[in-house]
């Protein structure tokens, strides 16, 4: 029998896990398994697919199954593996922590309370976040649970950066900027000696791009200063979401438009983005594939936002010595690369245009004053590895 540690990513009609081999405090970096439930809540459809091994199991669950189903399928196929499988605990994807809970953190019953608490942080994230610690802890009780949080990444911001101008009280409560996807760029931090050698733990900005999108400056392979702030919804525009946004838009939609807080929530997280500004899709490459002249000005103003905001985050860093791209976008649309790289000259960056096309890790030419690569991010692993740390820790200090 083999040890297992399963990671679960949960949105409100899905499920993302991967199942990793577990040996003690370390984890084999290529997962056993990989999986999706899409579709929960009204036609849910799984997908398994085994490293090394085809076809993948693909098939249509009962309508009525929900996440607690989900995960019982799930287990079930851990313990029916040919291999022999003994899940020895779960990690989550949490996307806010909140000012406490800054690293990977033992789930208990008061973790889970505090957590919910934050819910108004992240309304359309958490509770999803959540629905599946629970779940698991009602068929799996015995089962050690970890949270790993998006938010924890970005502890290291200095208070200059994470301070609005606003009223301090609100800042005592909890109005501050947090960052995001700090899974994403952790992992990538991981990846800088390999590709950078001695630049590693330079001045790096690495761009996230995918139908949530961010970026943020890392110096010493630690987190600077990130384009989301307080929400998911802060700084480039992304899928669906608007991104930032001048707040006397909002003020005016509330009078003028008579728009309410579900309203306003619908538009912002829903109805913009790449979606809003062509009206045709949320989805990048059906835009790069569209001539349309609206796809063209959706795809052109993503461009137009990152080189904006690699100019703000290299000044964050007083300067740069690389450029990474990273997620869906960042790691398969080459003309989205092509355009950042081209706009960004001014910082030394030269792409190497063939390089680029080919999806090649460097893009960047050999003289380019700033080297560029495309680094494949793997939030799973690094969940993985955070929980097989914490369950095998010799003295626990777990949250309470």
């Amino acid at each position: 029998m083999s040890d297992a540690i399963l990671t679960l990513n949960t949105g409100s009609s899905s499920i993302k896990f991967a199942i990793f081999a577990g040996r003690g405090k370390t984890v084999d970096p290529v997962p056993i398994a990989k999986g999706a439930v899409d579709g929960i809540g009204s036609a849910p459809h799984l997908t398994i697919t085994e490293a090394g091994k085809s076809p993948a199991t693909d098939r249509d669950l009962s309508a009525s199954a929900d996440h607690a189903a989900v995960l019982r399928i799930v287990l079930d196929w851990i313990r029916n593996h040919s291999e022999g499988l003994t899940l020895v605990a779960a990690g989550h994807r949490v996307v806010h922590g909140g000012a406490r809970f800054t690293a990977p953190t033992r789930v208990t019953p008061a973790l889970i309370d505090a957590l919910s608490a934050l819910t108004p942080l992240a309304p359309l994230h958490e509770p999803h976040n959540l629905a599946p610690i629970r779940a698991l802890a009602a068929v799996e009780p015995d089962l050690p649970q970890v949270a790993c949080f998006d938010t924890g990444f970005h502890v290291t911001n200095a208070p200059v950066v994470t301070h609005f101008a606003l009223p301090r009280a609100l800042a005592a409560e909890g109005v501050r900027r947090y960052g995001f996807h700090g899974l994403s760029y952790e992992y990538i931090t991981t990846t800088l000696p390999h590709y950078l050698g001695d630049k590693a733990d330079g001045r790096v900005v690495v761009a996230h791009l995918g139908n949530g999108a961010s970026m943020c400056a890392i110096k010493g392979r630690k987190s600077v200063a990130s384009t989301m702030g307080f929400t998911a919804l802060d700084g480039l525009p992304m899928g669906t979401r608007c991104g930032a946004i001048d707040p006397g838009v909002l003020l005016y939609l509330i009078k003028e438009k008579g728009m309410d807080h579900d309203a306003l929530s619908d538009l912002l997280y829903h109805k913009s983005g790449l979606l809003g500004v062509s009206g045709i899709s949320n989805d990048m490459r059906s835009l790069l594939a569209n001539p349309a002249p609206a796809a063209r000005e959706a795809v052109e103003m993503f461009i137009y936002r990152i080189t904006r905001e690699l100019g703000s985050l290299a000044a964050a860093l007083g300067g740069l010595d690389a450029l990474i791209f990273t997620g869906g976008i960042g790691e398969h649309a080459a003309p989205v690369r092509d355009g950042v790289c081209r706009a960004a000259e001014w910082l030394g960056i030269r792409l190497d245009p063939a390089a680029n096309a080919r999806n090649e890790p460097r893009i960047s030419h050999a003289d380019s004053g700033v080297p560029v690569f495309v680094i494949p991010t793997d939030e799973d692993l690094m969940i993985a590895q955070h929980t097989a740390r914490l369950v095998n820790k010799d003295t626990p200090e777990w949250a309470t």
